[in-house]
C-alpha cells in the first residue's frame, strides 16, 4: 500500500500583524482616555471608560458621580485656593474686629477718660493702657485697681486663639534704682507684670510673649508733661497677619 504523503502547512509570516494591530488599538484607545481626562467632566470621562471598558471586554468603571460632576480644571486651581484664602482672611479680620469692640466695651470707662485705645492694624488688634491706670510712679507692681481692669481684659483673651505681646514703654526720664537700673528693665519688668497677670488669669502662658521697649518707641513729644504721661504706657497685642489699616474702634 502507497504512503499517504503528509503536506506541511505552510509558514504564517504575517501573525506579527495581529499582535501589532493590538499593540496600536490599545495605544489609540489609552491616548483618547487621556485627551478626555483633560478637557470633559467626569460624567463624560466614566461614559467613555464604560464604553471602551465593554468594547474590551473588561469592567465597567465603577463611580458614583453623576454625569453634571466636573472635574476641577488644573488652571482653576490657584483662582480656587485664592478666593478660599481671602474669605479665611475676611473671616479672621471679621473675629479680629468683633473682638476689638468687646476689648472696647469692657474697658468702657478707660477708652472714655482717655487711658485706653484700642486699635485694630496690620499688626493685629492693640490694647493700650497708660501706666498711670496700671503701676505707680517708677514701679513694676500692679495696683488693686488695674487687677480689676486686667483681669476682665484676660476673660476676653484667654479662650481666644491668638498670640499676644505685651509691651512696654516708658518716657525719656531715665531712672536709676537697684531694681531697675533703666528704662529698659523698668518697662521689660511692667510688661511681665501684666503677663503674670494674664497667666493666673487662664491665659495660656506659651501664647504670650513680653517685650520691653524703654523710650525708643515714642508716641507723643517728651518736652512736656502729657507727652511723657502718654509715652508710659503697656500695649497689649493680640497677633494677626492679616493686612489692614489702622482705625481706632469707638466705645460703645
Amino acid at each position: 500500500m502507497a504512503r499517504k504523503k503528509y503536506v506541511e502547512d505552510a509558514e504564517n509570516h504575517e501573525r506579527w500583524l495581529i499582535s501589532y494591530a493590538d499593540f496600536i488599538t490599545l495605544l489609540f484607545a489609552f491616548f483618547v482616555v487621556m485627551y478626555a481626562v483633560s478637557v470633559v467632566n467626569e460624567g463624560k470621562y466614566r461614559t467613555l471608560s464604560d464604553a471602551l471598558g465593554s468594547a474590551f471586554g473588561g469592567r465597567a468603571a465603577v463611580g458614583t458621580a453623576g454625569p453634571r460632576a466636573e472635574m476641577t480644571p488644573p488652571i482653576a486651581l490657584p483662582n480656587i485656593i485664592a478666593k478660599r484664602r481671602a474669605e479665611a482672611m475676611r473671616r479672621e479680620r471679621d473675629k479680629l474686629t468683633t473682638l476689638a469692640r468687646d476689648l472696647t466695651s469692657t474697658l468702657a470707662p478707660l477708652v472714655k477718660e482717655g487711658k485706653v485705645r484700642v486699635t485694630q492694624n496690620s499688626r493685629g488688634v492693640s490694647v493700650e493702657i497708660n501706666a498711670s491706670v496700671l503701676f505707680d510712679s517708677g514701679d513694676a507692681t500692679l495696683t488693686p485697681n488695674s487687677r480689676e481692669a486686667l483681669a476682665a481684659l484676660a476673660v476676653l483673651l484667654r479662650n481666644d486663639p491668638h498670640s499676644l505681646q505685651v509691651e512696654g514703654h516708658t518716657d525719656n526720664q531715665q531712672i536709676r534704682r537697684p531694681a531697675f537700673p533703666s528704662n529698659w528693665e523698668l518697662s521689660a519688668a511692667r510688661a511681665g507684670a501684666v503677663v503674670r497677670l494674664f497667666a493666673d488669669a487662664g491665659v495660656p502662658p506659651a501664647r504670650m510673649t513680653v517685650v520691653g521697649h524703654g523710650d525708643n518707641i515714642p508716641v507723643a513729644g517728651n518736652d512736656t508733661a502729657e507727652g511723657r504721661a502718654r509715652n508710659r504706657r503697656v500695649a497689649v497685642t493680640i497677633l494677626s497677619a492679616l493686612p489692614d489699616t489702622t482705625t481706632e474702634i469707638p466705645a460703645r
